[in-house]
């Protein structure tokens, strides 16, 4: 694949290779972007640099390329080490470079780190969460909910489009990742009731893996319903649509944030104590969707 050219063309990087970060990159890479990349796991990025992908040791030397930084890291501490730690973004000459975080975290946190590195080197920030887990990003169908300046939204939309198939812009700073807590609420939530739902049919007899179909264009029907139920029923959770822990962390910033608003978010309580029950008995690296073997019956 040749290198993108035109006006919008910047050299890019990416930071954090993981379940998202992976198929993220390689989606710029066959679009032809020039991007440079690092992992704390060097071992994570070779073949993204077979792809033609070129290496850096630190966050400090990708920020030297590159002129637009994409992240998608574990949390608030993760990004907060990748940004100000030793060769961390903040020790670069920033001056007319952007940061673009896909990692979800507390919209304070956003703030804040936003505030440090614009002080500490000139260079821009944009919450940019995302949703649509590992199949979005493999696909390039996941949806952004983008905070920040506009025009910094439009310099990274061409970029951003060619590893998502929307980018919204929700506000300042920090509205990213506030409009990714909504959305963490509705599938938190839509995880644990249609794990209900599928444990019902199954044990009333019925083959739950065809409740989709049964119940496909009436109300119940959903994207959740259709790419969930399956994989519960048959018990597919490799590779992981996301990890317990993840969704767990991010039920736990709604209801934080909920405290801090006078925000009654009860059925979001209730679903992030399934899912650290969920993370006691599977383990947090485990499937979020193995929160449907809470409910197993104990083999006789």
């Amino acid at each position: 694949m040749g290198k993108a050219s035109g006006p919008q063309t910047e050299k890019l990087g990416y930071l954090g290779l993981g379940l998202m970060g992976i198929p993220m990159t390689r989606r710029l890479l066959n679009a032809g972007h020039d991007v440079t990349v690092w992992n704390r796991s060097p071992g994570k990025a070779a073949g993204l640099v077979e792809a033609g992908a070129a290496p850096a040791a630190t966050p400090r030397e990708v920020a030297t390329k590159a002129d637009i930084i994409f992240m998608c890291l574990l949390d608030a501490s993760a990004v907060e080490q990748v940004v100000f730690g030793p060769d961390g973004l903040g020790s670069a000459d920033g001056a007319g470079k952007l940061a673009v975080d896909f990692s979800s975290i507390h919209p304070d946190a956003a703030r804040a780190i936003a505030a440090r590195l614009k002080q500490a080197n000139g260079m821009g920030w944009i919450d940019a969460p995302v949703s649509g887990g590992t199949k979005g990003a493999e696909e390039g169908t996941l949806a952004v909910m983008a905070g920040g300046d506009a025009a910094d939204i439009e310099r990274v939309r061409p970029y951003v489009l060619a590893m998502a198939r929307r980018l919204t812009h929700m506000g300042p700073t920090g509205a990213g990742q506030t409009t990714k807590l909504c959305n963490q609420i509705i599938s938190g939530c839509s995880m644990a009731v249609l794990a209900e739902a599928t444990r019902l049919a199954s044990n009333a007899g019925i083959d739950a893996s065809k409740l989709p179909e049964a119940l496909a264009g009436g109300f119940a029907d959903s994207i959740p319903l259709q790419l969930f139920v399956p994989r519960m029923a048959q018990g597919i959770h490799s590779p992981p649509l996301g990890h317990i822990a993840s969704i767990l962390k991010d039920l736990d910033t709604v209801v934080e944030v909920a405290h801090d608003t006078s925000t009654p978010v009860p059925m979001t309580a209730l679903a992030a104590q399934l899912f650290r029950m969920a993370k006691a008995a599977r383990g947090a690296d485990a499937d979020a969707l193995e929160i449907y073997k809470l409910s197993e019956k104990r083999k006789e």
